[in-house]
């Protein structure tokens, strides 16, 4: 549309002008909405699928009787996921997996979201392939593979924890409802029954699994194994290239517009402004139940969205850097250092507890169990000798503990770093 209203006025220089203002505009607005809304690891520009073999296809199923519970996706239509049975020695444990897929905090995302698969049930894939941390072979995933793994789609926008509605824009703000309906769904289905369970996620599904972990634990029995594992899920409260808070404002539209204050903890609630308890780094420290992390210290999501993301990269200077980390000048590395600094600061507590686990290796990726390349395969990363899929399946079972820190950039020569077209 903008670039047709500059053709039919070339012969006004001073239109043309305008009409190239207008064009660069609505790109950059439209990127910036598209970080809001985006998982870097589901990007059409991602290079590779992050598996070699043909994966098992698993079905998408409704989550029956959600929608009388008013436990709906952002259109209003029903919940779902996909689910794998287990068998034999797995027959009686279970991996549950929260999908991410950014955030929408304003109206207008809303809208957009909804007519997404991160929004309505519409619009999900029909079957998804189950790799890394879901696939079905033993030597892809040699502690989970015979488990019963769901994964739990995400379409309410807000990490499964808001519970409000905005009747005039047909909008359904029900994440908290849709994580009650899904447990107790998967609790007819057998995972009452559970000697062993891990609550998995992410990205915003990464953060939605320490903000629900505490609550998976209550579902069953005190001698049942039970624990939390957050990919990419450690958002922080960082400041970007312009000196402010993008990830904060952020966060702060969420929490204000799908009231998610009313399902955060209220050990941080109670003593801090509710969008602050959004972040994890103010949480991770007081979940009882144990929790490993693993995380990427620069973290590409975080990257692009949080730390210089366009719209506080006014002159475009992080642009290639945001994009392929070989392009990035020495005192944009010196920057993504810092960055990296505050996430050793922000887990120094929670590591001190010998239940908790961690994983952070200094590469640029995002959602490392998804993918099978990174979970474990021949040259997958590693931190010393161990691989993350060893790492969490050790701390998992208490084989030993894991406390894995990898040195900076550009030392790591392990990592599968995402580069961007």
């Amino acid at each position: 549309m903008h670039m047709a209203m500059c053709q039919t006025n070339k012969s006004f220089v001073g239109m043309k002008l305008l009409c190239v203002f207008v064009f660069v505009f609505f790109i950059g607005f439209v990127v910036v909405e598209g970080f809001e809304n985006g998982n870097v690891t589901e990007m059409e520009f991602v290079r590779g699928r992050g598996y070699y073999n043909r994966p098992l296809m698993v079905g998408l199923t409704l989550i029956n009787g959600a929608a009388a519970k008013g436990a709906v996706c952002l259109d209003g239509s029903s919940p779902a996921y996909h689910f794998h049975r287990g068998y034999g020695s797995g027959s009686n444990s279970w991996l549950i997996h929260l999908e991410g897929g950014g955030w929408c905090g304003t109206v207008r995302n809303c809208i957009y979201s909804k007519k997404t698969r991160h929004g309505s049930s519409y619009f999900m894939e029909k079957q998804i392939p189950f790799i890394g941390i879901l696939s079905n072979k033993a030597e892809e995933n040699p502690d989970f593979y015979n488990w019963n793994r769901v994964k739990i789609r995400y379409c309410d926008g807000a990490s499964f924890s808001g519970d409000s509605q905005n009747a005039a824009a047909g909008l359904y703000f029900r994440g908290q409802r849709i994580w009650q309906a899904a447990m107790e769904d998967l609790m007819s289905k057998g995972m009452r029954y559970a000697k062993q369970a891990l609550l998995s996620g992410c990205s915003a599904g990464g953060l939605s699994a320490i903000l629900h972990c505490d609550e998976f634990r209550e579902l069953f029995p005190r001698n049942t194994r039970v624990k939390c594992f957050s990919d990419a899920g450690l958002f922080l409260d960082s400041i970007d290239v312009a000196g402010r808070r993008s990830l904060r404002n952020l966060f702060g539209s969420v929490v204000t517009l799908q009231g998610v204050h009313k399902s955060l903890p209220r050990s941080c609630t109670s003593r801090l402004n509710p969008i602050l308890c959004f972040f994890p780094q103010r949480l991770i420290a007081s979940v009882r139940t144990p929790l490993f992390l693993l995380n990427a210290a620069y973290d590409t999501w975080q990257v692009q969205a949080s730390l210089a993301p366009p719209s506080a990269d006014y002159r475009w200077n992080w642009f290639d850097c945001r994009k392929n980390y070989a392009r990035c000048s020495s005192p944009q590395i010196q920057f993504l250092q810092s960055f990296r600094n505050q996430m050793l600061r922000v887990t120094r507590r929670f590591s001190w507890s010998r239940q908790n686990g961690l994983f952070i290796n200094s590469c640029f990726a995002h959602c490392q169990s998804e993918r099978q390349d990174t979970w474990h395969a021949r040259g997958s990363p590693h931190i010393g000798n161990k691989g993350i899929a060893d790492s969490v399946g050790n701390w998992f079972f208490d084989r030993v503990g894991v406390k894995a820190v990898g040195c900076a950039y550009p030392c790591d020569k392990t990592c599968h770093n995402l580069v961007f077209n």
